[in-house]
């Protein structure tokens, strides 16, 4: 299956195609001043791709809400909801997969900011093995990343500043691909434009602008005058998923329309002055009602969204609950998981919380209802396994643990592996064996460590002449052989 789409034709009438699977990887700023066409180039790159990746649009103008009677998108009216609701219905986007316009048009500046702000960090922060890959379009992106603080609070432009750099700087191995729009480059924040590969660049008229937009293309000030010279819906391409030198594009049609209607020219009305004198100050009468505005569809309740979201992936038939398993069954599976996530030598050196994830995801593998184990006891229980406690619920355990009790919990993983030892009455652990269980590869923290454990009493270390170590641990009554 081929990644490439067609956006248009260059100046000889041939195709250009943008390669969707490479945009996801480098992500695209589009420029043009209001007429140029670029809602209208965002819409044929959303109706091209449409059935390839999922599409979330960040749309402040309810342009693209149209896409959902042909292409299936989800709208959600940010005003009838609120910032909890926003950020629920965002981790469901990312969950389900769905393509969804997020419509902001009802709100003042200010809330359309902080509404996108907590929309893009619920995608942001979804978790891992909801990371899969999704186009983020964000229309007039100089209203969320401004350049310079405006009319709205600090802290509103603060939040959406910090959530529109995050998606375009960090959020492509989070599968997030940013495709940002704006009518000016000045306006908008160069941390944002700066992350951007792929470039299409339409009309724009002030120097300053087309200086930036130059530059990005990569052709000399003196040829930035042609930027000036494109016609409505022609832009200049370049980027790896574009083309790899400038080519003018001829953006093609669109399937679906914007609502704001048409902006020809029409023809005046053919009332006579008089007529229409006497129908703008006809005589009110005073008892008459004000007239009705248009009535507005009542909102839909954040979680009949969320269900909505959640329909495609909806079993059509009603699922029997799955039998409860033993609990011995339960500490089999949990054991099974922990040895295989030992296996990978590169597991003690990350971080809890990704371990932690990567524990949730391989139970529910193994048909486990929810998690077994909370962060703190998962902490414990990884350590264990580290230290070759495969069974938590012995008396030998529980009086190892005991020991242990002084210690903080990153040091009960190389504890419990000098006290296997001693009970086994094998050589003391060497320092990279240490060290692995303490997730470092410093010779000098291993040293500190033990030296900490001495100092609390609990264990003892003996170095021969040989330069042999021993370590006993008092409130065992054992010790490890000389190494």
């Amino acid at each position: 299956m081929t990644s490439a789409i067609d956006i248009g034709t260059d100046a000889t009438g041939r195709p250009v195609s943008v390669d969707v699977e490479e945009l996801l990887a480098t992500r695209l700023l589009v420029q043009g001043n209001s007429g140029s066409g670029k809602s209208h180039l965002l819409r044929r790159l959303l109706e091209e791709s449409a059935g390839m990746v999922q599409q979330v649009v960040i749309d402040p103008e309810g342009d693209f809400v149209t896409l959902a009677e042909g292409f299936g998108h989800v709208v959600v009216d940010g005003g009838d909801y609120n910032e909890r609701e926003i950020a629920r219905i965002g981790a469901r986007i990312r969950e389900h997969r769905a393509s969804v316009v997020l419509s902001l048009e009802p709100l003042e500046l200010e809330a359309q900011m902080t509404c996108a702000a907590s929309f893009l960090n619920a995608l942001f922060d979804a978790p891992r093995d909801h990371w899969y890959p999704a186009l983020v379009v964000v229309d007039e992106a100089q209203m969320f990343a401004p350049a310079a603080a405006g009319d709205v609070s600090d802290a509103a432009r603060r939040v959406s500043l910090a959530a529109m750099t995050n998606l375009m700087c960090r959020g492509r191995k989070r599968g997030l691909a940013g495709v940002i729009a704006t009518q000016r480059l000045a306006k908008l924040s160069k941390n944002v434009a700066a992350e951007a590969s792929n470039f299409l660049m339409g009309r724009t008229f002030l120097d300053i602008d087309m200086a930036r937009a130059a530059d990005l293309l990569g052709m000399e000030r003196r040829q930035a005058e042609q930027i000036r010279d494109l016609e409505r819906g022609r832009f200049l391409g370049l980027g790896p998923a574009i083309a790899r030198r400038p080519v003018s594009v001829k953006i093609g049609p669109v399937k679906t329309s914007t609502r704001m209607g048409t902006h020809s020219l029409m023809p005046m009305p053919a009332a006579e002055p008089v007529t229409m004198r006497t129908m703008l100050f006809a005589e009110m009468e005073e008892d008459a009602p004000p007239p009705r505005p248009e009535p507005r569809p009542a909102p839909v309740a954040a979680d009949e969204v969320i269900r909505r979201l959640a329909e495609p992936l909806a079993e059509t038939a009603p699922r029997e609950a799955a039998p409860a398993m033993a609990d011995a069954e339960v500490q089999a599976i949990i054991r099974r998981v922990l040895e295989e996530m030992l296996a990978d030598p590169d597991s003690p050196f990350q971080p809890v919380a990704q371990l932690y994830q990567d524990f949730t995801v391989r139970c529910r593998m193994q048909k486990l209802p929810g998690a077994p184990l909370d962060l703190p006891a998962f902490r414990r229980r990884f350590a264990m396994a580290q230290g070759g406690l495969v069974d938590p619920d012995t008396d030998d355990a529980a009086r190892v643990m005991d020991a242990a009790a002084r210690l903080p919990e990153d040091m009960l993983a190389p504890f419990l592996l000098i006290a296997r030892a001693a009970q086994e009455g094998r050589p003391c652990p060497d320092d990279d064996a240490l060290a692995r269980a303490y997730g470092t590869s410093s010779p000098g923290r291993v040293r500190r460590l033990i030296e900490y454990m001495e100092k609390q009493g609990v264990i003892v270390a003996r170095t021969d002449f040989g330069g042999r170590r021993s370590i006993g641990i008092p409130e065992l009554g054992l010790v490890t052989e000389a190494e």
